[in-house]
């Protein structure tokens, strides 16, 4: 605007152009007096127009002024613009200035107030001017009355001053338009300027890469999100972060008109700390699919990268054990419907914490946690209410332990996924004197949300595994009994990975004439199907033992019954059933021949412990495994001497990632060797020697075992 009055603002006061150097026939403001600017001023119709020094105060008012604000000229000329503003006006007045007093334009939504005290909407205008020795403003104050002038220009005001660099390019890659926090960043990218395009060169600035994701973005329309680049000014004065995302603007024909791009600044420590803790997330929380460790592993990353102090609460029919069941009694309002399962601080002991892991979390129906159920939403306390009568009125532990740490802001974020809450987490500062803001509520919501999604995870993968297990147990041999011939001892752990719960199984059936049958098995699979289908071959193998089959026909019509109950299923659901096949070994023996007949169908073999304390793999024909309709088993006999020991198990015993089968067998039988203890301690021996030895690790897969031992 310069030192003269633009010439439409010239035409709307009605001034000629040496009005400026006119003398003043009244105290002269600005070097310009009310009576020489006032002369003949007009409005446009639609607008106020009214001028201001360089102190705020009024120098000139027109009529359509009058009309819009109900004031008269003589009311307010030589009076602070703060009258305009309502209640503290001169405290607006300066912020103003201080704003935009050294801007030579400016334009924004404002709501200024009529003369009766009503406010007024209007889209507020200022064009610097200068007149003799001193500086004003010329004004234009246009009332938002039409809903759709009102959206535009809200969005006009949003979009020229939102922290986000926007800009836009036409076809040729040449800037069309750009926003105020585009123009900020021009020292480190020149391009940003009206009318350049990215063919231009510039020295010490490479846009190849940029070119070449637009042209591409043209040509096929997926969008670029939310990828880290860095800028430096050409002198290297500067260095910026940007996180940049890349959308092609298309027209009601589909055709591409030109790109919008999208940068906002990431430079700072802060900003770059919160996309940091985001990424952690992804790595970090949901490593295993155990409910508490995810809980945990939340905690850990949230201090100190986001707070001093975190909580996380799950519902008990989230934590799926027996302290969950034991639902405590609660007081007044006040009910337990979340348990603590995981707590992390940044001082040691945990001072802030008013209940241990595992214990019960009563929620007062004030609370900042019932506000957050309530509505669903997060709830934030940017500076914590701690006067009389606030929510921690009702809890003196808790008002205690805020006091004493210096908590001073919190935010609560229920825990969702699908639909159902499964907690909340609390998030609190003491030790960072800043307070929370509006960005540490989007990174700790989104912490939430992948915490939630892993909590949901593991909590199907237990309810699954829980159920199996339970199907499993009931269905394994509580009271073991071998018979007069035999004393029997077994072992069974379930896996303790991804994989779930298996169909392995053992058994010992005392048969006519004092003898005894022993079978080890594992079904193919895991999870609920594999132990129900552990179930039917245990009884079918008890129903076809007690009729007296050898135990090569006992495996042949095992494998004929799987075959033929598969194919009667047929199909359920427009689905073909999937034949769950097994391996298992079977053996008989007879106390009064001291003979042993044993068959195979695809398993291990056992390990025979003779009465001096040798122990070696019994050579066994592996056979096919029952359910594949084969159905061709090959059995052998031994002679067993009075204390010998059968060993029959599954693969899991012997085969891990650092071990193969042929390997675990081996190891086995050394563990195995001069095995002479009571069988109860042989078990846990046995147990101790093959799982123990890889760390205490959970095991990979389930684990039978059966030790026989024989009498005469």
């Amino acid at each position: 605007m310069g030192n003269a009055f633009p010439r439409t603002w010239k035409a709307t006061w009605g001034l000629r152009p040496d009005l400026a150097a006119r003398p003043s026939r009244e105290p002269a403001v600005g070097g310009l007096s009310g009576n020489d600017m006032m002369g003949d001023m007009v409005g446009d119709g639609s607008s106020a127009v009214y001028m201001i020094d360089a102190e705020g105060v009024i120098i000139g008012w027109s009529p359509s002024a009058e009309e819009l604000f109900g004031y008269r000229a003589a009311e307010v000329v030589h009076r602070p613009s703060g009258l305009l503003l309502g209640g503290d006006g001169e405290a607006g007045m300066r912020a103003w200035l201080s704003a935009y007093g050294d801007d030579d334009s400016w334009a924004g939504i404002t709501e200024l107030r009529h003369r009766d005290g009503s406010p007024i909407a209007v889209r507020h205008e200022g064009d610097r001017f200068s007149g003799g020795a001193r500086e004003g403003w010329v004004m234009r104050a246009t009332p938002l009355c039409d809903l759709a002038e009102l959206r535009g220009s809200l969005l006009e005001s949003l979009v020229g001053h939102i922290p986000v660099a926007m800009a836009v390019w036409n076809l040729d890659l040449r800037l069309v338009w750009l926003n105020k926090a585009a123009e900020r960043l021009r020292n480190v990218f020149p391009h940003y300027e009206l009318g350049r395009s990215l063919d231009e060169p510039l020295p010490g600035v490479d846009v190849e890469v940029p070119r070449r994701a637009m042209r591409r973005l043209l040509a096929d329309g997926t969008p670029q999100l939310d990828r880290e680049t860095r800028w430096k000014a050409p002198d290297g004065s500067e260095a910026r972060t940007l996180s940049t995302s890349v959308y092609r603007l298309d027209g009601l024909n589909g055709r591409p008109l030109g790109i919008c791009t999208m940068a906002i600044d990431i430079s700072s420590s802060v900003a770059r700390d919160q996309l940091a803790v985001i990424r952690e997330a992804s790595i970090r929380v949901g490593t295993t699919l155990d409910i508490r460790k995810t809980a945990q592993e939340m905690a850990d990353l949230a201090v100190p990268a986001l707070a001093d102090f975190i909580t996380v609460d799950l519902a008990e029919s989230v934590l799926l054990d027996e302290d969950a069941q034991q639902r405590p009694q609660g007081d007044g309002p006040r009910v337990p419907v979340f348990r603590r399962a995981a707590v992390a601080s940044g001082r040691d002991g945990l001072p802030e914490s008013v209940h241990a892991v595992g214990e019960p979390i009563f929620v007062g129906e004030d609370s900042p946690v019932a506000r957050a159920l309530a509505t669903g939403r997060p709830h934030c306390e940017w500076v914590l209410d701690k006067s009389p009568g606030n929510w921690l009125a009702g809890d003196r532990r808790r008002a205690r332990v805020v006091m004493d740490t210096g908590m001073h802001s919190l935010m609560v974020v229920p825990l969702r996924a699908r639909g159902e809450t499964l907690g909340t987490t609390l998030l609190a500062r003491h030790d960072n004197p800043v307070s929370f803001t509006p960005d540490d509520l989007v990174v700790a919501e989104e912490l939430a949300t992948r915490a939630a999604l892993s909590l949901d995870n593991a909590l199907r993968y237990t309810r699954e595994r829980t159920t199996a297990l339970a199907l499993q147990r009931d269905l394994l041999p509580r009271n073991l009994r071998g018979g007069k011939g035999v004393e029997v001892a077994s072992r069974y752990l379930p896996s303790g990975t991804r994989g779930g719960v298996g169909g392995d199984w053992y058994d010992a059936i005392p048969l006519e004439d004092g003898r005894t049958a022993v079978v080890v098995g594992d079904v193919s699979g895991h999870g609920i199907n594999a132990a129900a289908a552990m179930g039917r071959m245990r009884t079918a193998i008890r129903a076809l033992a007690s009729v007296g089959m050898s135990p090569e026909e006992v495996l042949a019509h095992l494998d004929d019954h799987v075959v033929r109950q598969a194919q009667e299923n047929g199909v359920v659901d427009g689905l073909p059933i999937t034949v769950i096949g097994a391996t298992c070994v079977y053996a008989v023996y007879d106390p009064v021949t001291r003979r042993c007949v044993m068959a195979a169908a695809g398993h291990p073999p056992p390990v025979l412990v003779d009465p001096s304390g040798e122990a070696r793999l019994v050579d066994l024909p592996s056979g096919t495994p029952v359910g594949l309709g084969f159905g061709a088993y090959q059995a052998v006999e031994l002679d067993l001497a009075p204390g010998s020991t059968l060993a029959l198990y599954t693969d899991g015993l012997i085969e891990t990632r650092e071990r193969d089968l042929d390997a675990g067998m081996e190891r086995l039988r050394t563990v195995l060797e001069g095995c002479s203890r009571p069988l109860e301690s042989a078990c846990a021996e046995v147990i101790e020697g093959m799982v123990g030895m890889v760390g205490g690790r959970p095991a990979e897969d389930d684990i039978a075992l059966l030790l026989a031992r024989t009498h005469a």
